[in-house]
Formats: C-alpha cells, structure tokens, sequence
C-alpha cells in the first residue's frame, strides 16, 4: 500500500467514526422558569437549567427528565426522540442503512414552567381568643 492510500483509507475511517458520532447525536436546550432549577435524567442528577442535553439514542427512543427547586412542586415530563427531522442522517442514510436509525431529534430548545408550592396552612384558631360564655363576664 502506497502512502498515499494509506492516508485516504485514514481519511475515510476518520470521515465514517465522525458521522458516525457527530451525525447522530441529538441536542436540546433544557431550561425552566425559574431558572437554576436541579435537572435529572433517568434519575440521574446531572447539573442545573439551563442544560444542554445530547445524546445518540435511536428514533423512538424515551429521556425521562425531572426538574426540583426548593420552594417549588417537581417536574417530570418525558421526552422521545421523535420531533424534528435531521438531515445529516438522513443523508448518510443513503449510503450507510444503519444511521437512519438518527434521522429523528429532539427539538433544540425547551423549556418547563414549574408550579410554586402553596403555602403552609395554619390553624388560625389556637391563637384567636374564643368568645366569653354568656353570663360569664
């Protein structure tokens, strides 16, 4: 084998792993109102919004994602990778069957609007003075 062909065989392996990789990852923008809220994915703590979330799963495939912030209910919303269309896997498709298995993404941004928790009620009448019997005055 020539060099040359030896760095065009490199080349194309490069190209390949790279599609490969880059084409078929899929990447949102996870953020909440409020923000900083603690964000969990498949019951995994992994940072706080806004979060850039990729991942290489195939079409079809489910993110289970939960948001908690003291003072506010959680939120767990699930996510499947099936919103928009891409066209880099599509393409590779074409040539490699496999990748259309990434020809599905997430959209690019999101964002989740979490409830704050009501206040505490208290019992208002141990401190309210009860009135005076009759005839007891």
């Amino acid at each position: 084998m020539t060099l040359q062909s030896k760095r065009f065989t490199r080349l194309v392996a490069a190209s390949t792993a790279l599609l490969f990789t880059v084409g078929c990852a899929s990447t949102t923008m996870i953020r909440s109102e409020p923000g900083e809220a603690n964000v969990y994915i498949d019951g995994s703590k992994v940072g706080q919004t806004p979060y850039l979330y990729s991942d290489t799963k195939i079409v079809g495939s489910t993110t289970t994602i939960r948001l908690t912030k003291e003072g506010y209910k959680d939120f767990e919303t699930i996510m499947k990778r099936d919103e928009e269309f891409q066209i880099g896997p599509c393409i590779g498709g074409a040539f490699i069957w496999p990748v259309w298995l990434w020809v599905l993404g997430y959209k690019p941004e999101r964002t989740y609007e979490m409830a704050p928790l009501k206040p505490a009620q208290t019992d208002h009448t141990a401190s309210q003075e009860l009135p005076a019997a009759p005839g007891n005055t």
